[in-house]
């Protein structure tokens, strides 16, 4: 096996899971799901059929990540954050053919607590933070806070806040790389 699989761990048949990946304590991967290399499962995740996970996200404790949600490379997951899959569930009403897909580009953070309403794109490198509220498209860069969540600022690819104002046009440096991000027209761009 070129994945690591705890012992109360359920991985279901089919599941595919890439070389030097973690599957911790009570984690249940089903069958449907592709998981990329050197994911890390916490405790108590669940993976539905259809989701992708990409190579070197975390998913940390308690996260359910549930059908139609799809993790490019390096997405970290904060302890006990949600994803939904139907905008307006109910117990008595079956509505499976209504999932909505939800993405999460590369590098972004998602933050303890925080919920990811379905149908939404998260940008790349984009930080919500920690029990905060999506429910709409977020920026790649992006810093979002709240309920619900809304724009105070842009991080750099390193996690910092980056000294650039929220609209117009602008230029910094990362203070621990050294790498230039440029806003234009209400999108940053690392140079």
């Amino acid at each position: 096996m070129p994945y690591y699989k705890h012992e109360t761990a359920i991985v279901d048949d089919g599941a595919q899971i890439g070389e030097g990946s973690r599957v911790w304590h009570f984690v249940h991967v089903c069958g449907g799901a592709r998981i990329g290399a050197g994911v890390s499962l916490g405790q108590n995740v669940f993976v539905g059929n259809k989701v992708v996970i990409g190579d070197k996200c975390k998913i940390q404790n308690n996260v359910s990540v549930y059908d139609n949600v799809y993790l490019e490379e390096g997405v970290f997951c904060g302890p006990s954050m949600v994803f939904t899959n139907v905008y307006n569930p109910r117990s008595l009403i079956e509505r499976k053919d209504q999932y909505k897909d939800t993405l999460v580009k590369k590098g972004a953070t998602l933050g303890a607590n925080a919920t990811i309403v379905c149908g939404v794109t998260i940008g790349a490198y984009a930080f919500v933070g920690a029990g905060a509220v999506v429910n709409k498209d977020v920026p790649a860069y992006a810093l979002m806070v709240g309920v619900p969540a809304k724009q105070i600022g842009w991080m750099s690819e390193y996690g910092e806040q980056l000294d650039l104002p929220l609209t117009g046009n602008g230029q910094t440096k990362c203070s621990h790389t050294g790498a230039v991000y440029r806003l234009r027209e209400g999108k940053v761009e690392r140079e």
